[in-house]
């Protein structure tokens, strides 16, 4: 009896869980492999067994997919087609020599490597024959005066707090930034029983009109938006456009922050800032693909987003990718990539060419969607000129604390030309996260575009792990 192919899927969001019932469906061997104590990704994110939610899906939309995909990995795992491990960190894939092409993929060429449980201290390893990367993306937030006060989070983590731990930031909330992202936030914290105080959008309404064309032929996503604006209304919750926040204030925690107007070259308006009382700030501007796996793998980058083919393969052979790592743009459309990306592994893995009726629709949904958030991409983008209300004291780079004086310096007097020298000459990047949320300010502020990282782990690994024999999972 021949053995059954291996795949490691990396992420259990809705396009890796979508990816892994379609492969497991079709007789392959595969192991999910999260950071979460539970399935979901953030978009599904699920609250904390132990809190006894009763009403888990008043905190989501999209919930009957939910438990089709949760159902469905249930399945699988009983059947034993599935193995998930929760709570496992990856932070390296290694690629064992003499791989063959993503046609005829080497038995065991692939060894995921990860730390177990919330201290991160113990190794684990995966053998596969093939892995999927769908580590999902991470919210991209801008400094500006005040921004390190307690109190001011980013619009996704206050989601992350309501879903995962029914936990309210604070009772008066301003969300601000810009993207699709702060209007589930809003409507998120005032159904929990948060005043918002304000909904804050720096883009200009106007210009959706100009992708008419594409964003009406997308009435779901239409009638999406246009429930949440009327929950905004019903909750009473007032939407300043064209305006931004330039400033957070308080005496050791978040006690107002300034609002003011942009113009139509993206500067904020004299004597249009206002202050508004509130106890959290929910900030986000936009969202960034995790491409630190793909990167260390060699794997072919499009801009920021990984590169694939129509069947999500990237350019190293063996390894696919889907979801928010090869494009920002939502639960449908990362499912969508999932499906393409599970039916592709399984019929490379048995040294077929799938056929392409099998996702037809998958693909159908996945060519409009991308079509869709190219065209809301060009909408919401951050004020152009955002860097003129940093201050030089304002903290860029929280690891290391370096303030924007610094990087200004590294640049104006000491000839940096690029975010690597700016690291050298000021440690901005070099702390916990690596620049995962300094890298776009600091490439702002030095007025040169975002390199990638090139990391050579996906996260920080103890030195003992590094000497030690990584032992098997379970």
């Amino acid at each position: 009896m021949t053995e059954r192919r291996r795949l490691a899927v990396i992420g259990a969001g809705p396009a890796g869980l979508t990816a892994a019932l379609a492969a497991a469906a079709r007789g392959v061997r595969v192991t999910l492999v999260d950071s979460a104590p539970q399935a979901g990704g953030q978009f599904y994110r699920q609250t904390a067994p132990g809190l006894g939610a009763r009403r888990p899906q008043a905190l989501h939309h999209q919930w009957r997919t939910w438990e089709r995909l949760r159902d469905g990995l249930a399945a699988h795992i009983d059947a034993g087609r599935v193995t998930h491990l929760t709570d496992h960190h990856v932070w390296f894939v290694e690629r064992q020599s003499g791989t063959a092409t993503a046609d005829d993929t080497a038995k065991g060429s692939f060894t995921v490597h990860a730390l177990l449980g919330p201290e991160q201290e113990e190794p684990v390893t995966v053998h596969a024959d093939a892995v999927l990367l769908a580590t999902g993306g991470y919210e991209k937030v801008l400094p500006f005066p005040g921004w390190t006060l307690p109190g001011v989070v980013t619009a996704g983590g206050a989601q992350a707090m309501l879903k995962g731990g029914l936990v309210l930031p604070g009772r008066t909330a301003v969300v601000a930034g810009t993207g699709p992202l702060l209007l589930p936030v809003a409507v998120g914290l005032a159904s929990a029983g948060a005043r918002v105080a304000a909904l804050v959008e720096s883009a200009d309404p106007r210009n959706l009109a100009r992708q008419a064309r594409v964003l009406g032929a997308h009435p779901a996503k239409l009638a999406e938006g246009a429930r949440f604006a009327a929950e905004l209304a019903r909750h009473r919750v007032g939407t300043r456009f064209r305006s931004t926040v330039v400033a957070a204030h308080g005496t050791g925690r978040l006690e107002a922050v300034t609002v003011a107007s942009l113009d139509g070259d993206g500067r904020v308006r004299p004597g249009t800032g206002r202050r508004v009382p509130c106890d959290t700030l929910a900030v986000g501007h936009g969202m960034l693909p995790h491409t630190d796996l793909a990167e260390a793998l060699g794997c072919r980058l499009d801009g920021v987003d990984v590169a694939v083919d129509d069947e999500q393969r990237t350019d190293v052979p063996g390894v696919w990718a889907a979801g928010e790592t090869t494009g920002i743009g939502g639960a449908v459309l990362a499912s969508a990539e999932g499906r393409i990306a599970g039916l592709s592994i399984a019929a490379r893995l048995d040294s077929r060419t799938p056929e392409r009726s099998s996702y037809v629709s998958a693909a159908k949904t996945r060519a409009g969607l991308r079509e869709f958030f190219a065209a809301v991409d060009t909408v919401f983008v951050p004020p152009a000129h955002w860097t003129e209300q940093v201050t030089d004291d304002t903290v860029v780079c929280r690891c290391e604390e370096v303030p924007a004086s610094a990087i200004r310096e590294a640049v104006d007097e000491l000839g940096a030309g690029d975010v690597r020298t700016v690291k050298l000459l000021t440690r901005a990047g070099m702390g916990w996260c690596q620049g995962r949320m300094c890298g776009p300010a600091v490439a702002g502020l030095a007025r040169c575009p975002e390199a990638p990282s090139r990391r050579p782990f996906a996260r920080p690994v103890p030195l003992g792990v590094l000497a030690r024999e990584p032992g098997e999972p379970s």
